[in-house]
């Protein structure tokens, strides 16, 4: 039944996730747009920790070794609902986005490997940002629009095997795709024409990533867990198409008129080396507290125009802390005692500055700091809904530029059960 499901739940979801806009915010104004690490609402919950966490029925999609330590198939579809609030020096306003967050199955292959495979955004652009100007005798002389769509998302498959009752090893490949439309309009005082600038282009890349995993037992069912995973370098290849031409705009809509340029754009966006270190100690079904450290060197952009001079791109790094506490995983009186209780907190440099005044001589590095809590409600079996909320602050209000109050509310679904069970009696 489980299977059935899962069959319907991908061809329903499988093109929503690809086409859908993810992203109010309007830092995804910039290059790719909002990026995202690959995480389970299970490891938000827990302020983003994952890299050492393994579980025998929960998928990890920080450290493909994770998938070596499962013994359960699983299935597992998350979405995102984000009330955003964005704040300027002197105004504020809010907007709602929801989407699909990832599709992806993970199943046991005998008792010493795993395999999982999916598919997340792990980017998104979606913005409506206005900027006004006024002459002297503050007049309103022009207004100009900026508009964008788009992001990316990956196909990825992973595998992990235990080489040692307490070591694993883990190896992921993925294929990202995705398209980006922006656009800028001018519309002037007096000036029967408005212009527009507009970009059209696709992205297409790939990856690998490596991931090891070392869990000791040391007594009482406590273990102590260490991992790491390195994301090698890769290219993300843009192709598509720049145009410049006029259109009218009034009631009825717009009108395009006379084309006066149309360009060719070919460029690439190369990504660093992405590394991920983690600890953690817990007791198998009961506690568990791990801390985590990411790190990546500035993304490169290749044949980019970036004419707009307002931004670049830098290193980035986070530190999380977070774990769960489960009080009795198998208590007949008291459901309440079979959820699973998560907390975390992150720190976010997300290795994008920018410059408010747009002359690209004072950059501010924008910088996320998130709370993060969670509940895991027990189903029939093995199965489970993840409920996960987070708060946090990206950005600020100083250098003229804008700080983001999100309240992130995270929902999964994990449907787990045994498969290639070997028959005892025909």
């Amino acid at each position: 039944m489980i299977r059935k499901i899962f069959v319907v739940c991908l061809l329903i979801t499988s093109t929503a996730l690809v086409a859908q806009r993810n992203s109010s915010s309007p830092y995804s104004f910039f290059g790719i747009g909002e990026r995202y690490s690959p995480r389970t609402v299970e490891q938000n919950s827990m302020g983003g920790i994952g890299v050492a966490y393994n579980h025998y029925k929960y998928l990890n999609f920080t450290n493909p070794a994770a998938n070596a330590f499962l013994r359960e198939t699983t299935y597992t579809l998350g979405a995102l609902n984000t009330n955003l609030t964005v704040k300027t020096a002197n105004s504020s306003q809010s907007s709602l986005s929801t989407s699909l967050n990832y599709l992806a199955l993970g199943f046991p292959i005998g008792e010493s490997a795993g395999f999982s495979f999916g598919l997340q955004p792990i980017s998104s652009i979606g913005y409506v940002l206005l900027n006004e100007s006024f002459n002297n005798a503050g007049e309103l002389e022009a207004v100009t629009a900026y508009n964008g769509n788009g992001g990316v998302s990956r196909i990825y498959g992973s595998f992990g095997i235990k080489l040692t009752k307490e070591f694993a090893l883990g190896l992921e490949a993925d294929f990202s795709f995705g398209n980006s439309e922006n656009l800028i309009t001018n519309q002037r005082d007096n000036v029967a024409l408005a212009t527009r600038y507009e970009e059209d282009y696709n992205l297409r890349g790939n990856s690998i990533k490596l991931g090891a995993q070392y869990k000791k037992d040391i007594k009482d069912n406590l273990h102590v867990d260490a991992g790491a995973s390195v994301k090698l370098g890769n290219d993300l290849n843009v192709s598509g198409n720049e145009f410049l031409y006029s259109l009218t705009i009034n009631a009825g809509g717009e009108v395009s008129r006379d084309t006066l340029s149309n360009t060719a754009l070919n460029g690439k966006y190369r990504f660093p080396i992405k590394s991920v270190f983690g600890i953690g100690i817990g007791k198998y079904d009961k506690w568990y507290v791990g801390a985590e450290y990411e790190n990546q060197d500035a993304i490169e952009a290749i044949g980019i125009n970036n004419s707009i001079n307002a931004y670049r791109y830098e290193g980035s790094n986070r530190i999380s802390l977070g774990g769960f506490y489960l009080p009795k995983i198998n208590s007949i009186s008291s459901y309440w005692n079979r959820i699973t209780y998560r907390a975390g907190l992150k720190y976010e440099n997300v290795g994008l500055a920018v410059d408010g005044t747009g002359l690209g001589t004072n950059f501010t590095s924008i910088e996320d700091f998130g709370i993060s809590f969670g509940l895991g409600l027990p189903l029939k079996r093995l199965s489970s809904v993840n409920l996960g909320l987070e708060y946090g602050k990206r950005g600020t209000t100083a250098n003229n530029l804008i700080q983001e109050n999100y309240f992130n509310f995270r929902l999964s679904l994990s449907l787990s059960e045994r498969w290639f069970i070997k028959r005892k009696i025909d």
